[in-house]
């Protein structure tokens, strides 16, 4: 609503009558052609004559009070050329301009308007006087004021903006003001009688300008222009030139009336802004890198650049008039993703996104993209400029530099891991072993006596316990020591279904489905049968209602270049599902994690998976999972196809049936250990020596010709430890077995099948079967070396090293 307030005058100087500030009053209200008006040093109206009401529309009781920014247009306002008008004003005394002013009705007018910074006899600064003329209607103002001579000439005299002059017709200068004066640099004594063509560049006056100008504003009654003009000192100037035809009552031509005006640094103004234009549009054009186009409000492409055709592929002539949602895909359009942008560039005045574009060609690339809404001068909508960047190339860095990052962070994990682990592993599993190898021992003697069992059962089970622990943490940080070999899944699975089905809680809940023509793999087998084992478990904790776990296999071929598995191209897709709760997608990311588990406190110790996931890896493959809350879940290992052929599968029984009565060197450096080592290889019924270290060892086996084996721990102390060890016996006795065992040593890395290992703590029966394994290898080789030779004398088993 507008504001109202007192209406103020500027009080007259005291030296004046009251007369002359009532005729001075009387002027000022009579002129009707200009607003004359007075402003505050703030800029609010605080006189109004009836010039400004009839130009403006605006009653004094309607604008006096308000600010005089009102009469400017929004985008005036906005770029604050009010507060400019007045700072410059009152800085250097007055300030004129030309430009669009609005009136009360809301229609805009073009003005030129000067604002004078006014003081009081003490120079006090007081305010403004303001004078605005309606330049739409100039030419009857113009009459209007040659009705008046003696107006006219007080006019005339009193502006120096304007060169103001009267010509006689036939063109010689009559009168001369003081606008005159300053711009063209002659007296009124010095020009006053010549013909007004000294103005002209010799150019014109040749080509006759002068006299072309003077007949146009005698035959039309006006004469406008802009061009070059020279003072008197012989420099150019760029002016706006108006002529009037003067006439008598009588029609015929009096004289002309010429008002000129310096516009030199408009002009200059204006070439810059063309230079400026000219340069951008050369800008937009050349620039390639990026798509630079107009759209219209509606979203039709309006221009279109070089970086436009070169990045989406279209020339101007075929996407010129087109809608600019030809770019996004088909699910986007469907979406209405441009409308949505237009609508939000619209009432924001900006958008911008990163997304999927699609060229002429049908090919995707990603994209940057800005729209901003451009708007006329009247504020309304004019249309859109759109800038696109193909960062096609910059998302995929992105993505490589993230997987990368991940990449190093989970080798960083591992290594952690796996110098933890491997730090406590040895000694850990020597005391498993110490704990494991007596109660194997001991579980004999008490054999009449329940409780004694159950005692003896329960502290071997808390040993193996520990030592799974151990194995599945080394597994996961790939610090295990493996022995792979080719292996024939389905008569693996087929030997091993009966503790599968254990696990899973009876064989019905068990379905295995192998087809006939599955590669053979190249695994560990025992890690293989604990990361089935695993999976299995798990599945059945995921199916607390009952269900079904079912282990499927599936050769696939997969392209290193194209996939994170980059070792082999051939692998075995072993899948383990079941139909039970699935995991949360917050949990998904964790399950290979050690000790994470979802479990209750002892039920579970957060390794299982992670076992699987180091038993993968190592093996050179991968592990893939895919569940969902409700929709059970889905875990595939790819291991690598193996090329040879594949081992048979051992059973699974316990019952050890073979026993060599045969000698044996134990090189255990841990006392403890090595009780216990004896003590299992007695049971088996062997004759044990025992040596602390490789050098006692090699000793021996140069003073007792009887040994039949030798049991080497890895970790000893000394220059050599017993993978040294076993490779010197090789030498040395090349027909003597050797068996390495050890808890865990980085050692073993580089062993790649050279020596069978036995892992602590390991039970009665795998010391067996290894041993039978040893020997039988043996005896083949003496039988061999006997066919060569010829008949030898048997003897007791000691006879094999008359061969060494």
């Amino acid at each position: 609503m507008p504001r109202k307030s007192v209406r103020t005058r500027v009080p007259p100087p005291a030296s004046s009558s009251a007369s002359d500030a009532s005729r001075f009053q009387l002027l000022v209200q009579g002129v009707t052609d200009y607003a004359l008006y007075m402003l505050s040093a703030e800029g609010v109206v605080t006189s109004w004559n009836a010039g400004a009401e009839r130009m403006k529309g605006y009653t004094p009781d309607e604008i006096i009070g308000r600010h005089f920014s009102q009469f400017f247009t929004g985008e005036d306002r906005d770029a604050g050329l009010p507060q400019k008008a007045l700072a410059e004003a009152r800085q250097v005394g007055r300030f004129e301009s030309e430009g669009w002013r609005v009136r009360k009705d809301g229609t805009r007018f073009w003005v030129s308007a000067v604002l004078d910074a006014i003081h009081d006899e003490a120079g006090a600064f007081v305010g403004f006087a303001k004078i605005t003329r309606d330049l739409t209607e100039r030419h009857a103002a113009q009459r209007a004021l040659a009705d008046s001579e003696r107006h006219f000439r007080m006019l005339v005299q009193g502006v120096t903006d304007y060169a103001i002059y009267l010509l006689d017709p036939s063109g010689i200068v009559t009168n001369w003001n003081a606008g005159a004066e300053r711009i063209k640099g002659y007296a009124a004594e010095e020009i006053v009688g010549r013909h007004f063509s000294v103005f002209y560049p010799p150019e014109q006056r040749a080509a006759g300008a002068p006299a072309k100008a003077l007949a146009i504003a005698t035959r039309e009654g006006r004469f406008e222009a802009e061009d070059w003009r020279i003072r008197k000192d012989g420099t150019r100037f760029f002016a706006s030139v108006v002529i009037d035809a003067i006439r008598g009552d009588d029609g015929e031509i009096a004289g002309f009336a010429k008002i000129t005006r310096d516009i030199t640094a408009r002009r200059k103004a204006e070439e810059a802004l063309r230079d400026s234009e000219r340069q951008f549009r050369l800008l937009v054009t050349g620039v390639t890198d990026y798509a630079l186009y107009m759209l219209d409000p509606n979203g039709l492409v309006a221009s279109w650049n070089a970086g436009a055709r070169r990045i989406k592929g279209y020339s101007a002539d075929e996407i010129i008039g087109q809608h600019f949602s030809k770019f996004y895909f088909d699910g986007d359009r469907v979406a209405g993703l441009p409308t949505r942008a237009l609508a939000i560039a619209a009432q924001e005045g900006r958008y911008e996104a990163e997304g999927w574009r699609v060229r002429k060609d049908g090919s995707f690339f990603w994209a940057s993209v800005v729209i901003d809404a451009i708007h006329d001068d009247q504020g309304v909508l004019a249309g859109f400029a759109k800038i696109t960047r193909d960062i096609t190339e910059r998302r995929e860095a992105q993505a490589t530099l993230q997987q990368m990052q991940k990449q190093l962070a989970e080798s960083q994990k591992m290594d952690a891991l796996g110098q933890l682990t491997g730090g406590v592993a040895h000694d850990f599993n020597n005391l498993l072993m110490v704990v494991s190898g007596h109660i194997q021992t001991l579980k004999k003697r008490v054999a009449d006596d329940p409780r004694a069992t159950r005692a003896a059962e329960a502290i071997e089970l808390a040993a193996q316990r520990g030592a799974a622990l151990t194995r599945q943490l080394l597994t996961f940080s790939r610090r295990q020591h493996v022995n792979p070999s080719a292996t024939d899944i389905s008569e693996q699975l087929a030997s091993f279904r009966e503790i599968l089905a254990s696990g899973v809680g009876s064989d019905e809940r068990l379905a295995i489905h192998v087809p006939a023509a599955t590669w053979p793999v190249k695994v560990d087998v025992a890690e293989f049968e604990i990361a089935l084992v695993n999976l299995v478990i798990n599945a059945r904790d995921a199916m607390p209602d009952g269900g079904a776990v079912t282990i499927t296999a599936e050769n696939i071929v997969l392209d290193p270049s194209g996939d994170e598995i980059a070792t082999s191209r051939e692998f075995v897709a072993l899948t383990v599902a079941d139909t039970g709760v699935g995991i949360p997608d917050d949990v998904l990311p964790r399950i290979f994690d050690p000790f994470f588990t979802t479990k209750p406190v002892g039920k579970g110790t957060g390794l299982g998976l992670s076992q699987v996931y180091g038993f993968a890896h190592q093996a050179g493959g991968r592990v893939k999972v895919e569940s969902g809350l409700g929709k059970g879940t889905r875990i595939t290992m790819y291991l690598p196809r193996a090329y040879e052929a594949p081992v048979a599968a051992e059973g699974h029984d316990r019952a050890i049936d073979h026993r060599g009565a045969s000698t044996v060197l134990l090189v255990e450096d841990n006392p403890e250990v090595a009780s216990a080592s004896k003590g299992l290889l007695e049971q088996l019924g062997c004759n044990v020596q025992c040596v602390a270290d490789a050098e006692a060892a090699l000793l021996a086996l140069e003073r007792d010709p009887t040994i039949d084996l030798v049991f080497t721990d890895v970790v000893m102390p000394g220059r050599m430890d017993g993978l040294a060890l076993a490779r010197a016996i090789r030498e040395k006795h090349p027909g003597l077995p050797v068996l390495v065992t050890t808890g865990y040593s980085d050692a073993l890395r580089d062993v790649s099948g050279e020596f069978p290992v036995l892992r602590k703590p390991y039970q009665i029966g795998e010391l067996s079967r290894a041993f039978s394994t040893l020997m039988a290898t043996k005896t083949d080789r003496i039988g061999a070396d006997r066919t060569q030779a010829g008949p030898v004398r048997a003897t007791t088993s000691s006879s094999s090293r008359t061969n060494r």
